[in-house]
């Protein structure tokens, strides 16, 4: 088993880190630049942020907001939110983010993922598959587009499969029925793209105790762990998290 690696996510609004529930709600948590200083130092494998606001609002990513980040960091910077072009994944790139995240744009256009991955190389693009529970679904997961505004009618798994034929290089499933509720990953919706993929899957959504991390890993099969909302308010530090899943046996990056 490959280490496993931690990556806080700053959720970005306005300039300012934010955190909602279910997509919404949304409240302050702080400057990006310090968040993001604060948990390099904490140990953290990669910062990812997502313009969360980009989609919705028909613009591109903010460039700024990610050049600021990426020129006080060391570890990899993962950006996703109105990346729709290759000329948009070239412009992130040259401020100095490190893999790109794509999401609604490679729903509309999945040669883009293809495009992006033989241009650049696999491990810098990631597909984020935002999903929700829905029975009609073969796997029981829809997947929803737009900020999680807009369910497609589509499966969620098979999307993940069909992201990995075209050369994506990890899938970031984040589920909105436990986006920002610190009640857990959803484990089922994690677990069904693992297994269905060969590919790292990075759990998201809903981390609220220790036990939930390691659940995402044991149960969940993730091969990294993303949360928000317990790292920006301070709930568990980086180290705390990993300390507490390597002594459960689960290796760690840099423990």
């Amino acid at each position: 088993m490959e280490p496993v690696r931690i990556i806080p996510c700053l959720d970005m609004k306005e300039g300012r880190v934010v955190k909602g529930v279910h997509f919404v709600n949304v409240r302050d948590a702080g400057d990006p630049v310090e968040n993001a200083l604060f948990y390099q130092q904490e140990g953290a494998d990669e910062v990812a942020m997502l313009d969360i606001a980009a989609t919705v609002e028909n613009r591109k990513t903010r460039l700024g907001w990610f050049r600021q980040v990426a020129e006080v960091l060391h570890i990899p910077l993962v950006v996703g939110g109105g990346i729709s072009s290759l000329d948009d994944i070239e412009a992130l790139f040259q401020v100095g983010v490190s893999k790109a995240s794509i999401n609604t744009a490679a729903l509309a256009h999945p040669a883009l993922i293809e495009d992006a991955a033989g241009r650049y190389g696999s491990g810098r693009v990631l597909v984020a598959i935002d999903g929700r529970r829905n029975p009609e679904m073969p796997s029981g997961f829809e997947v929803v587009a737009a900020g999680g505004t807009k369910p497609l009618g589509r499966d969620a798994v098979e999307w993940a499969r069909e992201c990995e034929s075209l050369g994506a290089g990890q899938i970031l499933p984040t589920s909105m029925d436990g986006d920002g509720t610190l009640a857990g990953y959803d484990l089922p919706f994690t677990r069904a793209i693992a297994e269905a993929v060969g590919l790292p899957v990075i759990a998201s959504g809903g981390a609220g105790t220790l036990q939930h991390f390691y659940e995402g890993v044991a149960e969940g099969k993730a091969a990294a762990l993303l949360a928000a909302s317990v790292f920006h308010f301070r709930t568990f530090t980086v180290r705390q998290v990993k300390d507490y899943l390597a002594g459960r046996g689960i290796p760690v990056l840099g423990v």
